[in-house]
């Protein structure tokens, strides 16, 4: 049964921001500058996160099942309004977990996803890898392979995926492999990669723009072998559903393909982020107006910055509403006739880049540099139009969605 769609979070969706809302402001956002510097993952925090709860498969497990459908949206954003590459390091494992509950079957959710989190005592990370240099909007060029051994029940992994959140430093990487090139995105499989499994090596680092506290890097699967049981779903799920897609009998709901199932299942969480970052840009805004003068009096007296506040606010209100939507639609079952989930993603990335810009200019100058954090939310804002399905791609499946045509 569907529980009822609500704008006012009740007792404990309440406390749990507010505790998400004392770490973020405590203990994320004195460091952010630090980590962001750095560019290294920051073991610490997240340390410190599994410590007291936050950095755990329960307490995401318990978010993620809240019948209210909002309790990762309200999670996401606190931990992004403190900073957003600590964030992301936090975080940046549940991606790998949400692609084994989307399609995994409850043993391989009982065994693998603890092992992502490890304990407070020794915190793991996990990676989920899909894109690949020239796979990455567009999904059918993936070119990582997985062939069978059935002598061995084993399957045997090439390729390299690039963009990887935590890729070569997590404990379970999450592959998204073909098992049939000619079946296009319809012959895609996951696997999960065990721990030390030979084979499996980090690539290039990437040095980013933003979300620099988060680790991103090339994986390289070089005659990696997985057990069968790695496969998520099982081989008799996947080969009824490879010989349905050789029939040309599609499945209902779309083509079965594992990673947009992981990113569906992922893009209000993903908007929910920026609406941190939004909101957090927007607060720096509004207080810095209202106490600096110019010409005698705050400059949020002049109506030319007040506008530009009130058009901020709307936006993160409005954002926020399409996440929350999504969110409750998804914990309940319902379908996304109209590309509901990528409307919350599209419409909160482009706000979290518009509002963190609108923040640096009413900063003026001082927004321009590192002693104010509004420059590094802009920069970590410009990756919420591009990662987990651009906003091109965004505007894409909605447009399909709502005209029910093929467009390109």
């Amino acid at each position: 049964m569907s529980s009822t769609f609500s704008l006012d979070p009740g007792a404990d969706q309440l406390a749990v921001r507010d505790w998400l809302h004392g770490f973020a402001a405590d203990v994320m956002r004195p460091a952010a500058a630090e980590w962001d510097e750095r560019e290294e993952t920051p073991w610490p925090i997240i340390q410190e996160a599994a410590k007291l709860g936050i950095y755990s498969l329960d307490f995401y497990a318990q978010q993620y099942f809240d019948p209210s459908g909002v309790g990762i949206p309200i999670a996401m954003e606190e931990l992004f309004w403190g900073d957003a590459g600590i964030g992301l390091s936090i975080v940046g494992t549940t991606l790998a977990a949400v692609a084994v509950l989307a399609n995994g079957t409850d043993e391989q959710i009982g065994t693998w996803t603890p092992q992502m989190f490890g304990t407070p005592d020794d915190v793991k990370v996990a990676a989920f890898c899909s894109s690949e240099p020239d796979a990455g909007s567009d999904v059918g060029a993936l070119r990582t392979r997985a062939v069978y051994d059935e002598a061995k029940d084993e399957w045997v992994l090439n390729g390299t995926k690039t963009w990887a959140t935590n890729g070569g430093i997590a404990a379970v990487h999450v592959v998204v492999a073909s098992v049939d090139p000619e079946l296009g995105t319809r012959g895609h499989a996951s696997f999960v990669v065990p721990p030390g499994t030979p084979g499996l090596s980090q690539g290039q680092k990437f040095k980013k723009h933003g979300i620099r506290a988060s680790h991103t890097a090339e994986v390289v699967l070089d005659g990696v072998r997985v057990p069968g049981s790695c496969l998520l779903g099982g081989k008799e799920k996947l080969d009824e559903r490879l010989a349905r897609a050789r029939e040309g009998v599609k499945r209902a709901g779309g083509g079965g393909n594992a990673a947009m199932a992981t990113f569906e299942a992922s893009r209000p969480a993903v908007g929910a982020q920026a609406i941190g970052i939004a909101r957090a840009a927007y607060e720096v805004a509004l207080d810095y107006a209202k106490t600096r003068e110019q010409f005698g009096r705050p400059i949020i007296d002049n109506q030319g910055v007040a506008f530009q506040l009130a058009d901020m606010k709307t936006r993160v209100d409005a954002a926020r509403l399409l996440v929350w939507r999504a969110s409750w639609m998804a914990v309940n079952n319902q379908p996304f006739t109209s590309a509901e989930g990528s409307m919350s993603k599209l419409y909160a990335g482009e706000t979290a880049k518009f509002v963190t810009a609108q923040a640096m200019q009413i900063l003026g100058g001082n927004g321009f540099t590192r002693e104010y954090p509004v420059e590094r939310m802009h920069r970590d804002s410009a990756i919420y139009s591009i990662f987990e399905g651009t906003s091109e791609i965004q505007r894409l499946v909605i447009a399909r969605a709502v005209s029910g045509m093929p467009i390109r």
